[in-house]
Formats: structure tokens, sequence, C-alpha cells
């Protein structure tokens, strides 16, 4: 994991340039996936499932009987700890449900706003390189708490042609019975159009491999979508406070997702930036998800040394990562500093991976420096809000002239005109 100052970063950073004909490729090939969706409905997702996934499925829709054969093959402890994760999850996004509410502070008007949950949710789960249960309890708990009344599920097929029985048993737990053995770009082109087995939803939401990314930003607008979601990232901020093992595991806790994840540490200890470089080479040797790990750290991951907290939280800020720790004295007092971050973990046993199952707040954040702007899914992700309004007579002849002077002023007489018509001059 090389080391670097702030600036030697920056530097780095600016050179890097995303090759413009990988995108291109990509576009053509999701566009013609999206477009044969369209045209040939179930027939061509069967066809793509084979041709990408190696299953040559009979039925996309997950069976009663699979799961219940799904919750026979996972243990007691994983279902304890499944639902001890639905309660807090749900606990703290509870907090986020919002009502409906109207004022009527003048007299003979009534303003308000109506909040009424989406129709209908397509919840993307990856599969691949592993199985994401907690995506599954992230994603519906709140659409449930919103109030959606259709959810499903679209998840890629093992190559048994099932579905993980831990996506299924979670999908259980979380409230949802309609599952889809689908993947990839195509599951995201049927849940937006619709095929002879998959409904169309109104919006669809969940993290995805760079195929899946694609065709929601393709498909976007037809139906609504969360995020465009890229690989993972961590950022941990540290001081000689911090633990170096414990921060390398942190790193490696991201690393593993994807050979494309970040991983960053920033110090403002160039001797904790040595240990901590000997303790990511120690635990990468001995990681499952080793020769992941290692293309990660070797193209993304940085050890990145700063003359002050200060640097390092404009640093920080620049980045707007996923996911950021403050592994340093008082993190709580620090928290003022930060713009820009998904979700911030306090203290040396705040962990990301604690985040990613069990604490509550949701694990569906921006990555790719959206963080600047985005925030995590949440229960307003699955609201939609319409204003009301309403006048009496006499309150709108007290703002008739008001009315008529803007819209003329703006060229628009036929604007005026309806207010006209209503003063009865």
């Amino acid at each position: 994991m090389r080391i670097l100052t702030g600036e030697q970063y920056k530097e780095e950073q600016r050179l890097d340039v995303t090759s413009e004909q990988d995108d291109q490729a990509l576009d053509e090939s999701v566009l013609e996936i999206i477009k044969q969706i369209r045209a040939n409905g179930d027939q061509a997702l069967i066809s793509y499932t084979e041709q990408f996934d190696g299953v040559a499925l009979e039925n996309l829709l997950v069976t009663e009987a699979e799961f219940a054969e799904a919750k026979a093959l996972v243990s007691n402890e994983f279902v304890e700890a499944l639902k001890k994760a639905t309660e807090r999850i749900k606990s703290f996004h509870e907090n986020q449900v919002e009502k409906s509410w109207f004022t009527n502070e003048d007299e003979g008007i009534l303003l308000g706003q109506k909040v009424t949950p989406l129709e209908s949710v397509g919840v993307y789960v990856p599969g691949g390189k592993a199985a994401y249960p907690s995506t599954v309890l992230m994603n519906v708990i709140p659409a449930k708490l919103a109030g959606v009344p259709n959810i499903a599920i679209t998840t890629p097929p093992q190559p048994d042609g099932k579905v993980n029985p831990y996506v299924l048993v979670a999908a259980a737990e979380a409230g949802v019975s309609v599952v889809y053995k689908v993947g990839g770009a195509q599951a995201v082109a049927a849940l937006a159009y619709g095929t002879e087995t998959i409904r169309k939803v109104v919006k669809i939401v969940g993290p995805g491999n760079a195929y899946v990314a694609c065709a929601k930003k393709w498909v976007y607008g037809d139906v609504a979508i969360d995020m465009i979601a890229g690989p993972s990232e961590i950022c941990v901020v540290a001081d000689d406070t911090a633990v170096p093992s414990f921060v390398a595991a942190d790193l490696l806790s991201q690393a593993e997702h994807d050979e494309r994840a970040t991983a960053i540490c920033i110090t403002t200890s160039e001797k904790f930036g040595e240990q901590l470089q000997e303790e990511v080479g120690k635990q990468t040797e001995t990681a499952d998800r080793k020769t992941i790990i290692e293309q990660s750290i070797k193209d993304n991951g940085r050890i990145i040394v700063v003359d002050s907290l200060t640097e390092a939280f404009e640093l920080v800020n620049e980045l707007a990562p996923e996911h950021l720790q403050l592994m340093i004295d008082n993190p709580l007092e620090q928290v003022q500093y930060i713009q820009n971050a998904g979700a911030i973990f306090l203290g040396n046993y705040s962990p990301e991976a604690l985040g990613d199952y069990l604490a509550g707040p949701n694990h569906t954040l921006p990555t790719s420096g959206t963080a600047t702007f985005s925030s995590p899914l949440g229960v307003y992700d699955f609201m939609k809000k319409t204003s009301i309004i309403h006048y009496s007579e006499q309150a709108l002849q007290d703002v008739a002239d008001h009315i008529i002077t803007l819209a003329n002023a703006e060229g628009l007489t036929a604007h005026a005109n309806s207010i006209q018509k209503r003063k009865g001059e």
C-alpha cells in the first residue's frame, strides 16, 4: 500500500483519466440489452441469464417451495442475527417517516403537502462475488415503512439455478415474497419496462456492478432510481490514538468487495502510516479474498500523510467518501468540520462493518464523490409529495392584482387572464 503526501495524492488523481472508450463500449452493450428486453421480454431474460450466469432457467420467479428450502439451509444463528439487524434498521428508519401536513395561517387559505408512498419498487440485490442479505434489509425495510404496497427483488441465480438461501431468508424476514432470478442490466430493464413475468415498477433501488449502474442511468426518466452507485469506498482519518491493526482490517473490509474498491487512510503521523502499511500487508496474506484485495489495494489503496487534521478534513471534503471513519482523539468534536461523507463512524470501536449490518442507519450510500449532494437511502426515497392549495374567493381577490402584474411581466397573458376572469370586473 503506497504512502503519499496530500499533494502527491492530488496530483495522482489529476492524472487519472477514465477511458471514454470503455464507457462508450459499456453504454452500447447495456443499451442493446435494454432494447432486447423491451422487445422480447421473458425470452430475452432467459437467454441473457444463460449467457451471463450459465444457468438455463425454466421459471424466473422464486417459488414457495424454494423459500421453504432456503429456510432449512440457514442456521438458527443467522436467523437470530437477521432479526436483530431488522429490529435495529427498522428502529432507526422509523424516525424518517414523514406525514402529510396542512396550514391555514391566513383566513381563506389552506396550504399543505400530501405525502404518498410510491406504488411499486424493485430492489436489485447483487450476486456474483458475494451474497448480500444485508442489502435486502437496507432497501426493503425503508420501503415498507414508507408504505410501498408492491416490492419485488431481483437477484442473479446461483449455478444451480436457485437464489442464495441467505438472500431468500432475508427477503422473507423483510416481508417480500416476490423474488425474481434475474441479474445484471437485464434485470434493471425488466423492472423498468416489465415483461410477461416481471411487473413494471416506478422506482429501482439497490447497488450492482458497472452494468447495473449503467442500466439504471439509461432507464432513469422512465422510472426513478435511488442513485448510480460506484465501487465501495472507505476513508479513515487516523492519528496516534488509532490502532494500526484495526485500521488495516477496516480498509481490507472494503477492498474485499471489488477490485475497483477504494481504501484510503489519511494520517497525521508518518510513523503510523508505516505501521499501517506493514499491517495491511500482513493481513492481506491471510485474507480469504486475497486476490481481490491485492488488486484493490494496488490500484486504489493509499496511505496519505498530512501535516494536520485541518488538511486531512479538507482532503476528506474533496473526496466525499462513501464511508468515513474518524479514528482520532475526540472524534465527536471534529464532526463539525466534515461536510461531505455518506456515513461517518466515530472512534476505534465503530468500524464500517458495524454500519453494514447492525447499527441501524442505511448502508446504501452515495459513492464516487456524490456525497457532495446526495444522502443515504431512507424512507424519504420511497415517498412522493404533492402540494395542496386552496384559496377562498376573497383570498384570491386580495392577491389577484399581484398575480396579474407578475404574469404580464413574463409575457404570459393567458395566465393573467385566468385571474382576471375571476375578478368579476
